[in-house]
């Protein structure tokens, strides 16, 4: 596929197409971002830090445009846009008031003469980013690598072209120089081209499986650092003692958020017998209370999914599991609309037998598995070829914080669902990729450590 296209998934409708850049278009884009990267090596991070600053009151101002495209284009409530926005502000905020402290010079400990190591901007990083969360996705990059001094060119998915065009243009409305972010509609071939270009330094992916070895095995081609954000098969484990309004509340939704399009949501939930019949019938309270509608409507609680391509991927996953042994708990009505809307469904006894039991759910399916004790639930959690995300609900916080240490896994959450913040650094293992965003971990992800060492003592 090499077009762009907006379609509404509430109701099929086609807004906006966007066809590939030439070759000069991507030339342009590439001296340009280029020649900021040699402009802003000659300058000091503070500068950068206030125009972010900028940034974030440009994202706060226009709010309500940004969410209302990400909604029109992939179909996720108005509300839920909403916060995508504050989120990303948040993030903006805390790059601009921390990255200036967290890239100064580390001073370090050498017995050969007085050294430290600089932390400098390597150059243009290419950026691919998913439809899940449109903007969320392309500022957790864009934002530290801004302080630090590298530009960013984007390719965003091929369903969310209106969002990438809005970004770019209120990124640099706020102040941002020209180069700063430049979004570029690319046909896989050219991308291709792109990070083999000399003038990319490093890539950043968010997106499938698939998707990710296809781009890592062409920075890797292109001797290119890359970060892999990829999927999640993420358990959520329920223990004896979870509190019964915490874990109420954590399921509300754990698998209806983003209508269940969360590569961190807890697709796979472990409960321990003793608690099993009432994680069912808390899930099927939550599910069949949802809502259909459109999304822009307040009132609306279930939203399409983000397209019928979507849906159909998943309903044959669904298939595949009933076929092969799982059974339906509930699932809801069918909907009458022409939107992409998939009836959220409750799975049990997935066995390991199952082909769907490694393969990531999509969307609002709660695969839900009952185990006789936690070191069960912990063997069950890490038999996955994922490690993203995990949960853990447990009244004893010691305890639990014991267990997480035992998941193979890049992030835990304790009595909570999946989290995100400008401080907390994101990422996982195995499957899901490698590298890490957001926090001061990210803020290094393109950063050259440069050594420098004064040995003159030594050749007295």
């Amino acid at each position: 596929m090499s077009k762009y296209e907006s379609i509404n998934p509430y109701n099929g409708e086609v807004f906006a197409t966007f066809e590939n850049p030439d070759k000069q278009k991507i030339e342009e884009s590439l001296r340009l971002s280029h020649a900021l990267y040699k402009k802003w090596r000659h300058e000091k991070p503070e500068t950068r830090a206030k125009q972010l600053h900028e940034v974030a009151q440009g994202l706060k101002e226009h709010e309500d445009e940004l969410a209302r495209m990400m909604t029109l284009e992939m179909g996720k409530l108005l509300k839920e846009a909403k916060e995508e926005v504050e989120i990303c502000v948040q993030i903006c905020e805390f790059y601009a008031k921390h990255g200036t402290e967290m890239l100064k010079p580390q001073k370090l400990n050498s017995a050969l003469g007085n050294s430290y190591y600089l932390k400098q901007a390597t150059g243009v990083i290419m950026a691919c980013e998913p439809w899940n969360f449109p903007l969320y996705q392309v500022i957790r990059v864009f934002a530290p690598n801004f302080v630090v001094g590298n530009p960013m060119l984007l390719k965003h998915a091929h369903n969310v072209p209106s969002s990438a065009a809005l970004i770019e243009k209120v990124i640099k409305r706020s102040g941002a120089p020209e180069g700063s972010l430049i979004n570029l509609y690319l046909s896989y071939d050219q991308l291709a081209d792109v990070i083999a270009d000399d003038r990319i330094q490093g890539v950043a992916l968010t997106g499938s499986e698939r998707g990710g070895s296809s781009v890592a095995a062409e920075a890797g081609k292109a001797l290119k650092k890359s970060t892999m954000e990829l999927g999640g098969n993420d358990p959520f484990i329920v223990l004896d003692d979870a509190d019964s309004e915490v874990l109420r509340n954590v399921l509300s939704d754990a698998r209806t958020y983003n209508d269940g399009q969360v590569c961190t949501s807890s697709k796979r939930i472990i409960v321990v017998k003793s608690r099993y019949d009432e994680v069912l019938h808390e899930l099927k309270n939550v599910f069949s209370n949802l809502k259909p509608g459109d999304p822009l409507d307040s009132s609306t609680t279930l939203s399409p999914m983000n397209s019928v391509g979507s849906k159909e991927k998943l309903e044959k996953l669904v298939n595949e599991a009933i076929d092969n042994g799982a059974e339906v708990f509930y699932q809801y009505p069918e909907i009458e609309s022409k939107g992409a809307f998939f009836r959220p469904i409750i799975l049990t006894h997935l066995g390991k037998e199952n082909p769907v039991f490694d393969k990531e759910m999509f969307g609002p399916v709660a695969e839900v598995y009952c185990v006789e004790d936690e070191d069960e639930a912990i063997a069950l959690a890490n038999d996955s070829s994922y490690g993203l995300g995990s949960s853990i609900i447990s009244s004893n916080i010691k305890h639990a914080q014991d267990l997480a240490s035992e998941i193979e896994t890049g992030m835990t959450v304790i009595n909570g669902r999946w989290i995100t913040s400008g401080d907390l650094p994101f990422g996982g293992v195995k499957k899901s990729g490698y590298g890490r965003e957001l926090s001061k971990l990210g803020l290094m992800a393109f950063v050259n450590e440069h050594l420098v060492i004064d040995v003159t003592d030594s050749n007295k």
